[in-house]
């Protein structure tokens, strides 16, 4: 991961594929993502991310989210009051819930990229404010629908487990531990993806959510281990727009992020290639995720944090 020294840009040796998100046509975003990294809780972040999500598929003509209504049932003593139909009730003078597609009791384990190479940002945030501010927001969203969510911080090697659990407490948790700072020299998911595959003692799901500029065949035989577990994968890649065009004029110094080496370079002469072998790149990192099924999102770190989640429940969706 190359950066300029005068200013932390990355210049990856692989490249580009454009972002693509079928997503974008059905959902109207509410938010700039430049107001939201501007909020300094990662909470609260995550917070107006769902909630602006949620008010971006009642503006949309397509409406959906990660569970979908089925059929009502009479209230009895025990049920969760939140899914009383009150509409319902004031016409009937009965009590109606809503029942819902059976999601319930889900395990979910939110993988994620500390490397070096997550701290380059040519925007006023970098790769890691972007990817750990979609963690925290799926995590905020399964927490609250009742599912069990765990964490896994990981660079050449495992840095953080947290267990998925449904408790009081565990989505504070989840928080302070995403406030972690990039520390590895390099990255490898093929280990974090197998240690959630160990983690995952039934089927669950597995969100990784990294800038994805590694060795493709060691990423696949992360993901072939977690499709064969019987699993699901929903992969974020999170690349910078200067990573993806190489958007720099003039002859200019380079350091990587991961081994310190310094590259002179001229990205204006640089870039027909550049784009080429990022490319090509990307398309081995798809072909991996086709191979097994996995559902694959590429994101540019300029685009609104409501699309990950729209793109991880229509994954969802797409499994069921």
């Amino acid at each position: 991961m190359a950066v300029e020294v005068s200013q932390p840009v990355s210049a990856p040796e692989t490249n580009r594929r454009e972002p693509t998100t079928p997503t974008d046509r059905r959902y109207q975003s509410t938010m700039d993502p430049r107001v939201v990294m501007g909020i300094r809780s990662l909470d609260l972040r995550a917070k107006i991310v769902v909630e602006g999500f949620r008010t971006g598929l009642n503006r949309s003509p397509r409406h959906g989210f990660s569970v979908e209504f089925s059929e009502y049932r009479q209230y009895s003593q025990g049920d969760d009051p939140r899914f009383l139909d009150w509409k319902l009730y004031a016409r009937s003078d009965r009590s109606y819930i809503r029942l819902f597609e059976d999601e319930t009791n889900l395990r979910c384990y939110v993988v994620l990229d500390v490397s070096r190479s997550m701290d380059f940002g040519s925007l006023s945030y970098t790769k890691h404010d972007y990817a750990r501010t979609i963690a925290a927001s799926v995590s905020w969203l399964l927490n609250r629908q009742g599912d069990a969510v765990g964490l896994t911080l990981f660079d050449e090697k495992l840095r953080m487990t947290i267990p998925a659990r449904y408790r009081p407490g565990q989505l504070r948790r989840l928080m302070v531990t995403l406030e972690e700072k990039p520390s590895g020299k390099d990255t490898n998911p093929a280990e974090a993806l197998e240690h959630a595959a160990r983690r995952l003692n039934k089927r669950g799901l597995v969100v990784l959510i990294s800038d994805l500029l590694v060795d493709p065949a060691s990423f696949r035989e992360g993901l072939k281990l977690l499709r064969g577990c019987g699993h699901d994968v929903v992969v974020f890649q999170t690349l910078d727009p200067a990573e993806l065009n190489l958007s720099f004029t003039g002859p200019r110094l380079f350091e990587d992020l991961e081994t310190g080496r310094m590259v002179h370079c001229d990205p204006e002469a640089a870039r027909d290639s550049y784009i080429q072998q990022l490319n090509h790149h990307n398309l081995q990192i798809k072909l991996a995720c086709d191979a097994v099924g996995a559902s694959l999102n590429v994101l540019s770190t300029d685009r609104p944090l409501e699309l990950a989640l729209a793109e991880f429940l229509q994954a969802r969706r797409q499994r069921r």
